[in-house]
């Protein structure tokens, strides 16, 4: 199978299976967030709300697109970490898996609603900073811009979660005439039917946009697996075929012909070189070859570099105040390189199926740790129904916005700082259980940075051993 031999397929399928492993933890710590409303305002029974919100997590994967999976993939440029020895590529993996799951299991076993999208994105940033430590490293190992726009987004994210929330429930303090939505709910008695219709609706939306979102991180996870250990066969889109890019690439040459390097400075005609050099070697990938069977395997890899680095570059070059193209050449280029990209970006139809299985199964187990934390100690009195409602929305409108974008973005930061919102609305400040805002605080600001740490420290260590 992928002409690999026994030993190390049998270490590829358990990256596969620690990557399920990682998104099945992240089901019952994370996605505990989306039940945790209707569990405690008595509008679902347990095991029906975790089943509720499995099945739209599991829709919500296959239905969010691959936008987040790829700013995942393009945080840590495995073009440059992979090489000819394929235990770099399971050392790679291995350790940004393993130190992911252990900081959720942790966090989980206390009931923390830490991060796992932090704790993804601090393991693989872990990993290519310590790839910088190894000798005869050149090339960057992390990309900073990309690292740069996904930070922002998770900072970002739970400040609008806290204020929108606090915004929610005022409105709904000035225009809703029942208090009854404002009361702590009755311990056995459910919600008049409106209001479980909308608390069901929330619960919903957070539950799929979530699948949306955290699905994709685990699809990319997934993709860094399968690029990393068997980039022969996965480094481009199987279902197309490598040489029907070659329209496209002769539509960036002509752009990029129509550049002048005697306009530019030093800097941008370095760029304006370093992609023609890209465009060169598609060439000569390309040269001679009329069918799909003509092109070796092994030039796969090579090709998806090229798109990759031409992409960089050129986009780069672009963004130059100094470039003088028409506006029909920009269209015709973005155009271009949007084709080009469809054959590096993208994930196979079993990786989604496998991953929305996972984020499923692991919502319906484990979920109780942090829905209590989320239901009773975040503040100093029970969710009440406008609460649990509009933290749940305004979570759902943050998760689906940063989807819409292409963001990785937190569940877990988003909903537990709108809650914390909804308790500051409701009685002040004072309201808040200031110990466990701590401890949930400090667990924010420790998954990077631990997380960074543990998944460098392993890397190092798998690779001196293998």
């Amino acid at each position: 199978m992928f002409g690999l031999e026994p030993h190390v397929l049998l270490l590829l399928l358990a990256c596969l299976v620690a990557a399920c492993a990682f998104e099945f933890v992240n089901g019952f710590h994370d996605t505990a967030n989306a039940v945790a409303t209707v569990i405690y305002t008595n509008t679902l029974r347990p095991w029906v709300a975790v089943v509720w919100s499995a099945f739209w997590n599991f829709i919500g994967v296959f239905a969010g697109g691959i936008g987040v999976a790829m700013g995942i993939v393009y945080l840590l440029p495995v073009e440059s970490l992979v090489d000819q020895n394929v235990y770099h590529g399971i050392a790679m993996v291995g350790a940004l898996i393993l130190s992911a799951i252990i900081w959720n299991v942790g966090t989980w076993y206390y009931g923390l609603p830490s991060s796992s999208s932090h704790a993804l994105i601090g393991s693989i940033l872990g990993v290519g900073i310590a790839f910088t430590f190894l000798p005869d490293t050149a090339s960057a190992a992390v990309n900073w811009a990309k690292a740069g726009e996904t930070m922002l987004a998770l900072i970002i994210s739970p400040i609008f979660g806290f204020s929108l929330t606090i915004i929610m429930m005022f409105l709904l303090k000035r225009f809703v005439r029942s208090k009854a939505i404002f009361k702590e709910p009755h311990k056995r008695k459910p919600p008049p039917l409106w209001i479980r219709l909308i608390l069901i609706t929330t619960c919903t939306l957070v539950s799929f946009f979530h699948g949306s979102n955290d699905g994709q991180k685990g699809v990319g996870l997934i993709m860094l697996i399968l690029i990393g250990i068997v980039p022969t066969f996965f480094a481009l889109n199987q279902d197309l075929n490598p040489l029907d890019m070659r329209d496209s690439l002769v539509k960036i040459e002509q752009v990029l012909q129509k550049v002048n390097p005697q306009d530019l400075d030093a800097d941008d005609r370095q760029l304006l070189a370093e992609a023609r050099t890209q465009t060169n070697d598609l060439d000569r990938i390309f040269a001679s070859k009329t069918s799909v069977d003509q092109l070796p395997r092994n030039t796969r890899f090579e090709i998806r570099r090229d798109i990759l680095l031409l992409n960089n570059r050129a986009a780069k070059l672009m963004g130059s105040k100094r470039i003088s193209i028409s506006t029909a050449d920009r269209t015709m280029y973005e155009g271009a390189i949007k084709e080009m990209k469809s054959f590096t970006d993208y994930a196979p139809s079993w990786v989604l199926l496998i991953v929305s299985l996972s984020l499923g199964l692991g919502t319906m187990i484990g979920w109780q740790r942090i829905v209590k934390t989320i239901g009773e100690r975040i503040g100093k009195e029970h969710l009440t129904y406008a609460q649990g409602a509009s933290s749940e929305l305004v979570a759902a409108l943050m998760i689906g916005v940063s989807t819409n974008y292409g963001l990785p973005t937190s569940t877990t930061h988003v909903l537990s700082s709108a809650i914390a919102g909804s308790m500051v609305a409701n009685r002040g400040v004072k309201n808040l259980n200031p110990q466990m805002v701590r401890n949930i605080a400090l667990a924010w600001v420790l998954t990077l940075p631990v997380t960074m740490f543990l998944a460098g420290g392993l890397f190092l260590l798998f690779r001196a051993v293998l």
